[in-house]
């Protein structure tokens, strides 16, 4: 509605000096969705120095913040299926998803690195981890998916224009961002932590050749003995 009015504005001619602008609640939408906007910018970056303070390492927060592009694509993409429109319940909904997304992988990545810790190796850490985690992560995102389908069907009163966008966007995100965070996460892992144990073992290797070459060095070149004044001058004299 907004767009085709903007449209129709913008085709008029109007004299000189006069400008038409859009007020009233479509003016308030537009300046509360920016603000939601930026509180979905704050809360990952919070997330974000959450996690990298928990994990001491950059890489893997990182590895956990791709889930939250895919859950807002099947919210999205949940919300054109359903021809819900995008408005403030779905940007809080959105807001929501960040939380949620990112502590299922939190979950599952914990007890990789728990499993490396152990002594398991990355690929092996990964399958165990991704085995255990498997049923406790499906069965909270179905649990809260059946939780908020009556919402999603507006059969909750008067108020299922503000609720039932909010639980479409959740229950489009939690389905796509369940099953990258069972497949899509742990495979980076995988990837990036194999290529950082590769480039461990060829600086551990590298140092190694320097230091057996440094000994080979020193033993077809054995070090003089130091020669003081007093004997220098000896040595002289019966030469």
């Amino acid at each position: 509605m907004s767009a085709a009015l903007q449209r129709k504005i913008d085709g008029l001619d109007l004299p000189a000096g006069a400008t038409a602008t859009i007020g009233g609640v479509s003016e308030d939408l537009n300046e509360t969705l920016l603000h939601m906007a930026l509180a979905m910018l704050a809360a990952v970056a919070i997330v974000f120095m959450l996690l990298v303070a928990t994990f001491r390492s950059l890489i893997q927060p990182l590895i956990l913040l791709v889930s939250i592009p895919f859950a807002a694509t099947g919210a999205i993409g949940l919300l054109v299926a359903t021809d819900t429109a995008m408005g403030v319940p779905a940007m809080i909904g959105m807001l929501m998803l960040i939380g949620i997304v990112v502590t299922n992988a939190i979950v599952l990545i914990d007890l990789i690195n728990q499993y490396r810790e152990r002594g398991l190796g990355i690929v092996e850490a990964v399958v165990e981890g991704g085995r255990h985690r498997l049923r406790p992560i499906l069965m909270t995102a179905l649990a809260t998916i059946f939780a908020l389908l009556p919402m999603a069907l507006g059969i909750t009163g008067e108020g299922g224009f503000i609720a039932q966008p909010l639980a479409v966007v959740v229950i489009g995100g939690l389905i796509t961002s369940t099953l990258l965070t069972l497949l899509l996460v742990p495979t980076l892992y995988a990837m990036v932590e194999l290529r950082k144990e590769r480039r461990a073992k060829r600086k551990a290797e590298k140092r190694a050749a320097k230091k057996k070459a440094k000994d080979d060095d020193t033993t077809h070149h054995p070090e003089q003995p130091d020669v003081s004044p007093l004997d220098a001058t000896l040595l002289n004299l019966l030469d």
